[in-house]
């Protein structure tokens, strides 16, 4: 399909070979199997980290222990060729990264560094993040989870929910009250106390691993806990850093629905004529059209910000917002256009279309992201 607004000749050179690559390999490693994944509920992490890794996608933005040390415009440019093949597979790429890695990259101690991101970077390590619980999650200061000192060690109680490759990661990075304030520790899974049963019957993002945390006395040592932080702003930050992403990770999902639609309206006839030669189609078509690429825009324009050291996040917040709306509308409007072909499998349509109804919602709902940009606007916070 092409792309009418050349908004691609934005990408460097480096970035162009960054998103070939990716597209290559979603081509030919995601797209002939993702429809089993997801109608399977299954997602092969650990034979597609090491592959992740070798190609430098795990941990790309951060620099030194093995990251590949991109801009974050090309860290976008390749969460959008992964979320076109799946959003979670975008969202095994991002935990990693952007929630497992990056804390640990910035606010980890020496040894936390090295110990773990030149495993994880390689995708032989694989890390989760652990904020959101059963009762609190766009909430997240009231949480419950609790670690308390005893002696030189740290004791960890309470649970998580909705964990991305939680029952298969090897090291968790968790968020917990502590009399000293919301600190986070390095977990490693294999601790004593320590569960993460899978959560099923999933109708969306089921191509991903999901799952709850337990903590049940898990004893840590003193060097579990983050150094560098203490607050909300730790998790917050490293939110930001996901939800980056995400902005332009949708617009390959949008991309990917556009194109499923506009090959679909050429071939299929209806009396007598292709139903991309009826108007109503046609309009369909160029309204998506503009939707995906003002999505990309708006993630290109984000992308430079980041680059220049300016983005805040609350223009992440409008990205989030603006851009995950777009891409499930675009797909919405795409399963219409597909009809009854719309809902299975052998199209791409339907599978984006209910994993976007899971984005709409995790790191942020599209209320809490309309509540940021209110408070922006008027200076009066409506959280409460």
């Amino acid at each position: 399909m092409d792309d009418l607004l050349r908004v691609d000749d934005r990408l460097s050179g480096d970035q162009r070979l960054i998103r070939d690559t990716v597209t290559s390999f979603v081509s030919d490693r995601v797209l002939p199997y993702v429809g089993d994944w997801f109608e399977e509920g299954t997602f092969p992490a650990r034979e597609l980290a090491p592959e992740l890794g070798s190609l430098g996608l795990l941990g790309m933005h951060l620099e030194g222990y093995g990251c590949a040390g991109t801009d974050a415009t090309s860290y976008g440019v390749a969460c959008r060729e992964l979320e076109a093949g799946d959003s979670g597979l975008r969202s095994f790429v991002s935990v990693q990264g952007s929630l497992a890695m990056f804390p640990i990259w910035r606010y980890g101690s020496d040894e936390q560094k090295d110990e773990w991101l030149p495993r994880m970077a390689a995708g032989e390590a694989i890390g989760c993040f652990g904020l959101t619980e059963p009762d609190h999650g766009s909430d997240p200061a009231g949480m419950r989870t609790y670690a308390k000192r005893d002696g030189a060690d740290w004791v960890l109680n309470g649970s998580k929910m909705w964990i991305t490759n939680g029952s298969i990661a090897d090291v968790a990075v968790v968020w917990a009250q502590t009399d000293e304030g919301i600190r986070g520790f390095v977990v490693p899974t294999d601790t004593p106390g320590f569960s993460a049963p899978e959560i099923h019957k999933k109708l969306s993002l089921r191509a991903s691993v999901t799952s709850s945390l337990y903590f049940d006395d898990v004893r840590l040592p003193g060097s579990a806990v983050l150094p560098g932080v203490s607050g909300l702003k730790g998790p917050l930050s490293c939110l930001t850093e996901a939800r980056f992403g995400i902005l332009w990770g949708v617009v390959g999902a949008a991309r990917a629905c556009l194109e499923a639609a506009v090959e679909y309206a050429k071939t299929r006839v209806q009396f007598g004529k292709p139903i991309g030669a009826f108007q109503l189609t046609q309009e369909k078509l160029a309204w998506m059209y503009v939707g995906t690429a003002q999505a990309s825009l708006t993630a290109f324009h984000l992308g430079a910000l980041k680059d220049e050291g300016r983005l805040e996040p609350r223009q992440v917040s409008f990205g989030k917002l603006a851009n995950v709306r777009a891409a499930l509308d675009i797909a919405r409007q795409a399963r219409s256009i597909l009809g009854g072909n719309g809902i299975t499998l052998e199209y791409p349509v339907i599978r984006h279309m209910n994993n976007l109804e899971s984005v709409l919602t995790y790191e942020g709902t599209q209320e809490i992201h309309t509540l940021v940009l209110g408070e922006a606007l008027t200076g009066i916070s409506a959280y409460r």
